[in-house]
């Protein structure tokens, strides 16, 4: 029996709806424990304090996070996986707090899942992460192209960095973070489970 498994799912004014909701859904289908932390924008005008108790995501949706972001309590040693997604202002948000660049170092230094979605790659780079295999949302691809082995595969998967590209993508990106977050057949079959129940079209290709 699979051991349960955790992550953080950061979460900022601006975020991406679907990057964030979808792939949370996903992983508590699969039994992982999900918790969301909020990035506070220090150039908001409230000083990016999170007083609302919400974050507006960047179609005006209002999403409740779990806590705001300290990165003393969402340590790797508590952790299995930290998760950056996109929108272009939470991205921006994300990838330009040291404390987030401190933490996707410390989890992939400790042998944890990364997963970055659309703009949130941008903390790949901002991060000073090795030159690897990445993907993002088109409209960053040349910050990053110069500074990765660029690819516009859906999903790109480097050791315990996965990455992808958008909105449309965040399917795969989530069965894909479910089955290396469980490994091997464990993770496989596990990511067979919780798509069935999804009922996607037959031709869908992932």
């Amino acid at each position: 029996m699979a051991s349960e498994k955790s992550a953080v799912i950061l979460i900022a004014d601006g975020t991406e709806e679907m990057e964030f909701t979808i792939t949370y859904d996903t992983l508590v289908r699969a039994g992982v424990s999900c918790r969301s932390a909020y990035v506070r924008d220090p150039d908001a005008a409230d000083g990016g304090h999170g007083a609302a108790g919400y974050a507006t995501c960047s179609r005006g949706i209002r999403i409740v996070y779990d806590a705001v972001f300290d990165a003393s309590e969402f340590q790797p040693s508590a952790y299995d996986a930290l998760i950056i997604p996109g929108g272009a202002k939470g991205a921006a948000t994300m990838a330009g707090s040291t404390a987030v660049q401190k933490l996707v170092c410390d989890f992939l230094k400790q042998g944890k899942v990364v997963g970055m979605i659309c703009a949130g790659s941008l903390t790949a780079l901002s991060s000073k992460l090795a030159r690897q295999p990445l993907t993002s949302h088109p409209s960053v691809k040349a910050q990053l192209e110069n500074h990765f082995e660029y690819s516009e595969d859906s999903v790109v998967v480097s050791g315990n960095l996965i990455t992808s590209r958008g909105p449309g993508t965040t399917f795969p990106f989530a069965l894909t973070l479910v089955e290396h977050l469980y490994g091997d057949k464990v993770g496989a079959d596990k990511r067979r489970d919780v798509r069935g129940p999804m009922v996607f079209p037959p031709s869908t290709p992932f």
